[in-house]
């Protein structure tokens, strides 16, 4: 058995020893009370269920409110009698084939989640979803490198030296200016 003095070695014994001093318990996770969420569409995965029934989840990531962050799991059940239904929420985000199963999902899809709170037969309590609604697609992040979308169109490699150097100059003196 290590010792914590051995694993800290690199001296941040006294910055552990002052976050667990002043740190509470982090409370249990508890399921979410029921209603409606604004979540994300954050993954969708193939998977076999200890039955060895083949299924497919979809991870959701709660978008707003105070449970920001915290993430919700569908099954999806790849059986022929789950089939229409599997295939109708996977319709919503785009998936309308079998190999697409095998692809990451569209990203920024955002969804109103309905979900409620189930029992199982030991007593414990979870989340279920119970349906799903897209509800808008974000837009993806804007690349920093790319040319302005202002309509323009850039000038032609070499010459954007040229033209701030005036009328008459060459692209071989404006090289010769750096």
């Amino acid at each position: 058995m290590g010792r914590l003095t051995d694993i800290l070695g690199n001296g941040d014994g006294d910055s552990l020893r002052d976050a667990w001093n002043s740190t509470e318990a982090a409370a249990e996770f508890a399921p979410l009370p029921p209603g409606e969420y604004i979540a994300h569409v954050a993954s969708g995965e193939l998977f076999n269920a200890k039955s060895g029934t083949p299924g497919y989840k979809l991870a959701f990531r709660i978008a707003d409110g105070e449970h920001t962050g915290r993430k919700l799991w569908h099954d999806l059940w790849l059986t022929p009698a789950a089939t229409a239904m599997s295939k109708r929420d996977l319709a919503k985000i785009g998936i309308t084939s079998l190999p697409q199963l095998e692809q990451p999902v569209p990203r920024g899809i955002s969804c109103a989640v309905k979900v409620a709170l189930r029992k199982s037969d030991s007593g414990g309590e979870y989340n279920s979803i119970r349906s799903f609604a897209v509800i808008g697609i974000d837009p993806p992040p804007a690349d920093t490198f790319a040319p302005p979308d202002d309509g323009s169109t850039p000038p032609a490699e070499g010459t954007e030296r040229a033209e701030a150097d005036g009328p008459g100059a060459t692209p071989a003196a404006a090289a010769d200016t750096f």
